[in-house]
């Protein structure tokens, strides 16, 4: 089963695609050097639109930063980012494929499923939605832990990992998300694979049925 990782970044998500039995292929318009699996340097939407038929599958993570709580500041100081879900959501559509969007909460996404680091047993504060276009089990998510992170502290060792912007403990966090290829910046922006893999053992399950 071929899956398709648009705005791939450097692979978090297809990472755990990959654990989950699919093969891989990544597209970003930046270069990804450090992404693990094949890559197609391009605008995602249009190579989706393309290509999307030739996989069996596709995930998408358009840019968060419209919604993110981090560029909050930003945005009320008059900075404009792109607001993708929608044009995203489309795309997928057309293509007739199973599909995933992931994204921030409070993103536009429809009944999304809502992971957290708990629901792994990760000690990591990093919640995800998901839109998918199948089915997956309800999701009773556990409460995060208590967190004293301020922004250029060094954390505790028993605190939880808050890979957000210029964050102290890249290798503690790397340890924790279970990712050992990334930089610091990659890690704030990445989605933890056993959050995919989860996912993507829902869909392989789907898709092997048929």
């Amino acid at each position: 089963m071929r899956l398709l990782d648009l705005f791939c970044g450097a692979g978090g998500a297809g990472m755990g695609y990959h654990r989950a039995g699919f093969e891989v292929v990544g597209v970003d318009i930046a270069p990804q050097p450090r992404y693990p699996f094949e890559f197609h340097q391009a605008d995602a939407l249009e190579y989706c639109a393309a290509h999307g038929h030739e996989f069996d599958a596709i995930h998408a993570s358009p840019p968060c930063q419209a919604y993110s709580l981090a560029s909050q500041q930003w945005r009320t100081n008059g900075q404009e980012y792109p607001d993708l879900v929608a044009d995203t959501r489309q795309v997928l559509v057309a293509t007739g494929r199973p599909y995933i969007i992931e994204n921030v909460p409070g993103a536009p996404l429809v009944d999304p499923t809502i992971l957290n680091g708990a629901f792994f047993g990760l000690n990591l504060r990093r919640t995800r939605w998901f839109e998918t276009s199948f089915i997956v089990p309800f999701v009773l998510l556990p409460a995060e832990g208590p967190s004293r992170f301020r922004m250029g502290r060094r954390p505790a060792t028993h605190d939880p990992v808050v890979p957000v912007g210029n964050f102290s403990g890249v290798a503690r966090a790397r340890q924790v998300m279970g990712i050992d290829w990334m930089t610091r910046t990659e890690l704030s922006q990445a989605i933890p694979p056993a959050y995919t893999e989860w996912i993507g053992r829902q869909l392989m399950a789907i898709m092997t049925r048929r």
